[in-house]
């Protein structure tokens, strides 16, 4: 390289000098400059594009809240007052019946002056029974009647035996709730999914809640019937959810005692029309 030219020569093209620039090393050292900012360029658009994502995403959920929901609140079960059952008086107890008992004697053969105990005549032995041990009490033998046994109808308290569980009984309280399939969870999400949420805004329903109060029955076999609606807050939300619920698939029916019961179930559902509609 002519030594003028080096003053004023990059310094790529002083350590280049006399090699092969074409090879590539040359062309990559003499763009990094451009490359870098390249790169810096598209990791800042990048950047920017990811924020702005964010920012609309948060302005689509902030308008969600303008929409009319559905709440969806499950109650307890019907508790039903519990007939007061009285008692009958107590079976009074039969007098305890002692007979006449005459204690057996062994024979023994002994000499005449050691006999201490003589056994009975024939005539005491008629009028009681034969025992291990002498006993006072009624005479009579044989002909004395046992007082009578306690009725097998009574719990052993003068009660009488309690009535077993009817399965075709509607029960309101049992051991295992008839449940929806797939649990409370999927139960929600068939109200949610099928209810018209907007209903109550279509019928010119004013701001506020509209609870409706809904009972049906899930028999034996899992069928829900007889649903009815306990109140009506108006604007078609009474039917809207007895249609749902009578639409319906099988649920999984309670238990009582092992087996399978009628039951009544209880759902409040909620309708929400917004200010801002």
């Amino acid at each position: 390289m002519n030594k003028n030219i080096i003053l004023t020569a990059d310094v790529l093209d002083i350590i280049f000098d006399g090699r092969n620039k074409a090879y590539g090393a040359y062309d990559l050292r003499k763009t990094y400059q451009q490359r870098v900012l390249k790169a810096l360029l598209g990791t800042v658009g990048i950047c920017l594009l990811f924020f702005a994502f964010l920012y609309g995403g948060a302005r689509k959920k902030a308008n969600l809240g303008d929409v009319p929901t559905i709440v969806v609140d499950l109650l307890p079960p019907i508790q039903e007052a519990k007939p007061v059952v009285i008692p009958p008086p107590p079976i009074p107890k039969a007098p305890e019946v002692k007979v006449k008992i005459t204690g057996f004697t062994p024979p023994r053969i002994v000499p005449a002056d050691q006999v201490t105990e003589t056994p009975p005549d024939v005539k005491t032995l008629d009028e009681t029974h034969i025992g291990p041990k002498s006993q006072d009490g009624i005479k009579g033998g044989d002909d004395v009647i046992a007082p009578p046994e306690q009725s097998t109808t009574s719990n052993g308290n003068g009660l009488p035996a309690q009535k077993k569980d009817d399965p075709d009984d509607i029960f309101h309280s049992v051991q295992i709730e008839a449940e929806f399939p797939g649990g409370k969870s999927a139960w929600m999400r068939y109200l949610e999914r099928n209810l018209n949420n907007n209903l109550p805004t279509e019928e010119g329903a004013p701001a506020g809640k509209y609870t409706v109060f809904v009972s049906f029955m899930v028999d034996q076999n899992g069928f829900v019937s007889d649903v009815v609606a306990e109140n009506n807050p108006q604007y078609g939300t009474a039917e809207e959810a007895v249609k749902v619920i009578k639409k319906g698939p099988k649920w999984t029916p309670a238990v009582q005692n092992g087996h399978n019961v009628s039951y009544r179930v209880r759902q409040a559902i909620i309708f929400v029309v917004s200010d801002n509609l």
